[in-house]
């Protein structure tokens, strides 16, 4: 019955992501952020020694400060993708698996929107979404800090390096954010992880210098 419940709520969401492109998307934008179980900022030697070894798993997170698709508004609401791959992310050819959890305030039709928009704009970063979940997720940034939260699935904390050294010292970034993101920064993990029985991923990764932060938009 699970299954069935699930495949249901995943053809419904398919047909938002596949609706014609005349429906509105106002304007929307928000923050982005991103961890890896590979450093995105470091030395050479560093680089070379974790890009066989790890980097096939990540969390993604989009906040929504506002706007809206195909006539939903999705302001307010928080999305993290789970995903993992065959290989360490840098490798686009790697098969990815995702799973979807959206924040719990969620109303049904804000569920479907959000859901069918990332899986249409950003579905090579997902690659195949393995399913979507609800989750209580919180979600606070202050200047350049970021505090997400999702019981029972992960968390993530990242600051902004000191003295913005991903833009003073670019030949040691050796990665690019999974999405488009505008202002792109590199950022300091404080505390980053999925638990997730879908994926059968278990994973943490602190104090290192594996996150991207930046703007998402998306839409007219």
């Amino acid at each position: 019955m699970r299954n069935l419940i699930l495949a249901a709520a995943l053809a419904g969401i398919s047909s938002v992501a596949g609706a014609a492109p005349g429906g509105p998307r106002a304007g929307i934008t928000g923050d982005y952020v991103e961890a890896r179980t590979a450093s995105v900022f470091a030395g050479a030697c560093h680089y070379n020694g974790e890009l066989t070894t790890t980097g096939r798993d990540a969390e993604m997170v989009w906040h929504f400060r506002s706007g809206a698709t195909h006539g939903v508004d999705v302001s307010g609401l928080t999305v993290i993708a789970a995903t993992t791959a065959s290989d360490n992310l840098k490798d686009e050819a790697a098969k990815r698996r995702s799973v979807l959890f959206i924040d719990d305030r969620a109303t049904g039709p804000q569920m479907k929107a959000v859901a069918g928009l990332l899986m249409t704009s950003y579905k090579d970063a997902l690659g195949s979404v393995a399913a979507i979940k609800r989750a209580p997720i919180t979600f606070a940034r202050v200047g350049e800090s970021f505090r997400v939260d999702a019981k029972g699935v992960g968390k993530l904390t990242v600051d902004a390096m000191p003295n913005k050294e991903c833009c003073k010292q670019p030949n040691l970034v050796w990665y690019r954010p999974l999405v488009d993101i505008s202002d792109r920064r590199v950022g300091f993990t404080r505390e980053s992880g999925i638990e997730d029985s879908t994926l059968g991923v278990s994973w943490s990764k602190s104090n290192q210098n594996t996150a991207f932060y930046g703007t998402f938009s998306t839409g007219d």
